[in-house]
């Protein structure tokens, strides 16, 4: 664990004490119900919230390997950064209510995390959980999930790769804080429409993966029951099933028939995301190497199709650089507001 504020906490590993409450919580993401009202989960950008007040407030995760930030009313206290079960007291919180907010930071392409919830003891009091206005959906690449976005190197090991990954840096959560609005985020790095990276991972590109409620697992999948239903629901797909030339043995006999492909599955997947989210506004992330695809599958579908160029990709393995999701942000926040 890193904390990041001198004597902010204390750290303990026994299980909460029958005098503490639990808070009610407000959740950014998909999770996967677990045993005693826990939560697991693997999807990126992940976070969950609560509000109380008292001087002290207690949560209770276990990691599964990635790394978490505790936050106590929009300041980041501590950073998790050690696997497994872990147990944290925030306290000398001062008078007055308080926001507490746990993000997942890291990339987990398979297992999970396990959320086990925040507490609040004696002299605390449980309120409602925060709410926004708005909620945003974005399914995306790895420039959706923040891939090693804290780095200001292109060379990065695999290692690093994980730990300097921050997808609270990537453009989504940062458009979402300034329109103050809750967020999903279903991302994979690597991922494309129809075709991954180099053409791995046949037959599972991001639309497979998308009924996932853990983004490494078969099961368990999203169900009828789930009713959240996004005001604007932002895509950025098409990298990866361009950025390398086709491999003897891949589906497509040529780029052409690859260009078809993706047109007419991104409509589709498009499609189906509208029927069930019928009051979102979609906007697709035009890249210099499908931005012609982009603007036909924005044309078929009734999307707004919003080019971003001129990244300087100074992250790792020359992903968007922290500069540059800041500046998609930007350009995605301007079209949002110009759109009626």
């Amino acid at each position: 664990m890193r904390l990041l504020l001198p004597l902010a906490a204390a750290l303990a590993m026994s299980t909460p004490a029958a005098s503490q409450t639990a808070l009610s919580l407000n959740i950014g993401g998909r999770v996967a119900p677990a045993p005693n009202g826990a939560y697991d989960f693997g999807w990126p950008g992940v976070y969950f919230e609560g509000r109380f007040t008292g001087p002290s407030v207690e949560i209770v995760v276990d990691t599964g390997g990635e790394h978490l930030a505790v936050s106590i009313d929009g300041v980041r206290k501590a950073e998790l950064t050690k696997s497994g079960q872990t147990r944290l007291k925030l306290d000398r919180l001062g008078p007055g209510e308080h926001v507490v907010r746990l993000d997942k930071l890291t990339e987990s392409q398979s297992g999970s995390s396990r959320f086990q919830g925040f507490f609040v003891g004696e002299g605390g009091k449980a309120l409602p959980a925060p709410a926004r206005p708005r909620k945003i959906e974005f399914i995306g690449d790895s420039h959706t999930v923040g891939y090693g976005s804290r780095s200001t190197s292109r060379s990065c090991t695999g290692q690093q790769i994980h730990d300097l990954t921050d997808t609270s840096l990537a453009f989504g959560p940062i458009l979402a804080r300034r329109l103050d609005a809750d967020y999903r985020i279903q991302a994979f790095s690597g991922r494309g429409v129809v075709r991954n990276y180099n053409g791995g991972a046949r037959g599972l590109p991001l639309p497979a993966l998308f009924p996932r409620l853990i983004p490494g697992q078969e099961q368990p999948r999203v169900d009828a029951t789930d009713a959240w239903s996004p005001d604007l629901l932002v895509i950025g797909l098409g990298t990866n099933d361009f950025s390398t030339p086709l491999n003897l043995g891949e589906p497509w006999k040529d780029e052409a028939a690859l260009r078809k492909d993706y047109r007419d599955r991104y409509v589709a997947f498009i499609q189906d995301l509208k029927a069930s989210r019928p009051k979102a506004r979609v906007f697709l992330i035009a890249g210099d190497s499908f931005a012609e695809d982009v603007a036909e599958v924005a044309d078929r579908t009734g999307a707004k199709a919003v080019r971003i160029t001129g990244m300087d990709l100074g992250a790792c393995d020359w992903h968007p650089s922290a500069a540059d999701q800041r500046m998609m942000a930007d350009r995605l926040e301007a079209a949002i507001k110009s759109s009626p």
